[in-house]
């Protein structure tokens, strides 16, 4: 195998115990691992995993990942004073990282987004190994768009600066957007000059995010949904999420459907939800607001009938992949999704599997409402399509692993 023996560091700002490591990590090393690369994982953990209980659940999975080639190494994530803490945790980092790559005969450093990738130029500098830079975001970017920076403020232009020097180290770059690409490619740093690129939007554990028939009449039972039109939100709210929007568009959609019912499956604030509910002249009956541990999340969107979700569009948003897009469709729900996030765009005029709503208004909610009625009149038909798409495009082993197995044999040969 091409892949057998292949010795790779793994750099992970985000910790392994978070939600996004067990989706968006986990899955990629393991599936890898099996091809014979042997890992060698570094993951900045949050406090809860220097607790007691904490300490546990990583040495089990310590253990778990040392059975799948993955030699998982962790350090503690500092998240205040904001730049000092950063750059504490990238200094510790790199004398961590250099350690291992001595240790490990490592081969090739993968920076899982702009703060890995500063510990990554360091190990390539010194050791010459090579170095894929995955671009999780615009972080600077996102920064501006989202009023916590100013654009050529010192953070901002220390980003900026280091984000150059890793498109200008890096032997492969990848993108989780086909959109952001044209853009990026023409950055200093990778202008004039070729480089491998793949494109991995955030992709989905198709085994476990699939419809089952049981697990939707169980939790309608549960929640005593009977034969309603369930629209379901899963995830953060506020922010980047236009809770509000999405509030107005249910407030929308039930006027011309007494039988609609929200399902908002979040860890944010339920209060928030039920204020937003109550201004949109909605009643307690007819929204469900829970929390769910993420081994229930399938189950409850097997219960649901489609998928919502209004992201603030922006330029750094044009980099983006939202990890609840694949879950929707992966069981069987259409979207119901706003334009100018990512490649969303291209995804719903290509394939057919929801609504693409161009403005918050209600013409386009009206719009919306009657595609979700013609959408749901053939339940089968739609969970079908929906399940398609999801493969094709969705699949962590169908396409993100096969994505990452074929960089990895470009560059490492």
């Amino acid at each position: 195998m091409a892949l057998e023996e292949k010795r790779v560091l793994f750099i992970s700002y985000n910790g392994m115990l978070d939600p996004l490591g067990q989706t968006q990590v986990i899955p990629y090393l393991r599936e890898l691992g099996r091809r014979g690369v042997k890992f060698t994982l570094l993951s900045f953990e949050r406090r809860g995993a220097f607790e007691p209980a904490g300490v546990k659940r990583c040495r089990s999975l310590q253990i778990q990942l040392s059975e799948q080639n993955v030699d998982w190494h962790w350090l503690r994530y500092h998240q205040r004073p904001s730049l000092p803490a950063t750059i504490y945790d990238v200094l510790a980092g790199i004398r961590t990282a250099q350690k291992l790559v001595k240790q490990n005969h490592i081969e090739m450093v993968h920076a899982r987004a702009q703060i890995p990738a500063t510990i990554a130029l360091a190990l390539k500098k010194h050791y010459g190994i090579k170095m894929i830079f995955d671009i999780r975001g615009l972080m600077a970017e996102e920064y501006v768009d989202a009023h916590h920076w100013k654009q050529g403020s010192i953070p901002y232009r220390l980003t900026k600066a280091m984000e150059t020097r890793a498109l200008a180290a890096a032997d492969g770059v990848v993108t989780l957007t086909r959109k952001i690409w044209p853009v990026i490619s023409e950055w200093k740093g990778l202008r004039g000059r070729e480089v491998v690129h793949e494109v991995v939007p955030c992709c989905t554990d198709l085994e476990l995010f699939r419809f089952r028939p049981e697990d939707r009449e169980r939790r309608r039972k549960e929640l005593g949904l009977d034969d309603k039109l369930v629209l379901v939100y899963s995830g953060s709210i506020d922010g980047w999420y236009l809770t509000e929007k999405m509030a107005e568009f249910f407030a929308h959609l039930k006027t011309g459907r007494q039988d609609a019912h929200f399902l908002w499956l979040t860890h944010g604030s339920h209060e928030r939800i039920r204020q937003l509910m109550r201004a949109n002249g909605l009643s307690e009956s007819d929204y469900t607001a829970m929390s769910v541990s993420s081994r229930d999340v399938p189950s409850h969107l097997s219960a649901s009938d489609a998928g919502l979700a209004f992201i603030k569009p922006s330029f750094s948003k044009q980099a983006s992949s939202p990890t609840k897009y694949g879950e929707y469709l992966a069981c069987g729900l259409p979207l119901i999704i706003n334009a100018g996030v990512g490649d969303s765009d291209d995804l719903m005029m290509t394939e057919g599997i929801g609504v693409l709503v161009g403005e918050f208004n209600e013409s386009e909610y009206t719009r919306a409402a009657l595609a979700l009625n013609a959408l749901t009149k053939q339940p089968s038909e739609t969970r079908k399509r929906t399940r398609g798409v999801a493969e094709k495009l969705f699949d962590v082993r169908g396409v993100g692993v096969e994505s990452y197995a074929r960089l990895y044999e470009t560059i490492l040969g």
